[in-house]
């Protein structure tokens, strides 16, 4: 019974971080008419660019707290592609 309980205890404290996860609608401001924000693989300049997002383009921010300066989002017309972002493009929906 004693052996039970950990592993028990560690899928309910996973299951409870899933489920405080929320989705914010945002959308890509500020890059101008003729320029594309790069949603990149990664939360930073190194990584590769995922593709290019033109201005208004509709994101779900899923996070914005694991590196300074930069968002996990998914994009919301095809929430399977994913992706990092600068938070300075961002704006509330």
């Amino acid at each position: 019974m004693r052996y039970t309980i950990f592993p028990l205890t560690l899928i309910l404290m996973l299951a409870s971080s899933c489920a405080k996860f929320t989705t914010e609608h945002t959308s890509v401001v500020g890059t101008g008419p003729d320029e594309l924000l790069k949603l990149r693989a990664g939360p930073g300049l190194g990584f590769r660019v995922v593709l290019g997002l033109p201005e208004g383009t509709m994101l779900n921010r899923l996070d914005c707290g694991t590196e300074i300066g930069w968002c996990r989002v998914s994009l919301g017309a095809a929430p399977q592609i994913r992706g990092y972002v600068s938070a300075d493009y961002l704006s509330a929906y």
